[in-house]
């Protein structure tokens, strides 16, 4: 199934090397076009619809999960007992990742720049990309996950990996690197001493 993939890929660059010239529809080629271009930052509505297209693809993948587990319960897949249960297991596994990759999207609409959730974020895809390229790499699964298992790991690296968790990451160094002015304590004036003589003292006869 690896030629698939380079397929797939090589497919994906050439259209994002097109996208350039044509509307902006904030697509994965649209994205991909920007990740490999100088200027990586991302505007408030490119941030947006990156959510949504990490949104949409994050449920494809939760239908597409929901179909494995179907064909290996039913038997539709030439799967034996102990391959079957392996590859349940990390379906649940699956299952937890979609929805703390949910969950964090929620998180980063309100303020996008959290870094914990960010990261959280592309960890779970991360996790989400390596077992569906597993599944695709499985001739009983690979007609159910067609191109989805290399989509999922563009989004994954370079498009979130660099385009938002890096980004995000070196701003907060710096906010933490930047320099803080240092209050300077006040300071106390001295008293000259006194040319007064205290009552009752006496002075010396010469």
């Amino acid at each position: 199934m690896e030629y698939r993939k380079i397929i797939f890929v090589g497919i994906i660059f050439f259209f994002a090397l097109a996208s350039l010239s044509f509307t902006e529809d904030f697509s994965l080629q649209y994205f991909l076009s920007k990740a490999s271009s100088k200027k990586i930052e991302l505007s408030q509505k490119e941030t947006a619809e990156l959510f949504n297209q990490l949104e949409g693809v994050i449920k494809q993948a939760q239908k597409i999960r929901t179909k494995l587990i179907q064909a290996i319960q039913i038997g539709e897949t030439d799967v034996r007992y102990q391959e079957g249960k392996f590859w349940m297991a990390k379906l649940e596994g699956d299952k937890d990742s979609i929805e703390t990759a949910l969950q964090q999207i929620k998180l980063l609409r309100e303020k996008s720049t959290r870094l914990l959730a960010s990261i959280k974020l592309y960890k779970s895809l991360k996790d989400l990309s390596s077992n569906f390229n597993a599944y695709n790499n499985m001739a009983p699964f690979s007609a159910l996950v067609g191109d989805l298992a290399p989509e999922i790991e563009l989004w994954v690296d370079p498009v979130i990996y660099r385009l938002y968790l890096l980004p995000l990451a070196h701003a907060k160094d710096a906010e933490t690197k930047a320099p803080q002015k240092e209050k300077k304590p006040a300071s106390k004036e001295k008293k000259p001493p006194s040319s007064e003589k205290k009552p009752g003292s006496k002075e010396k006869k010469l």
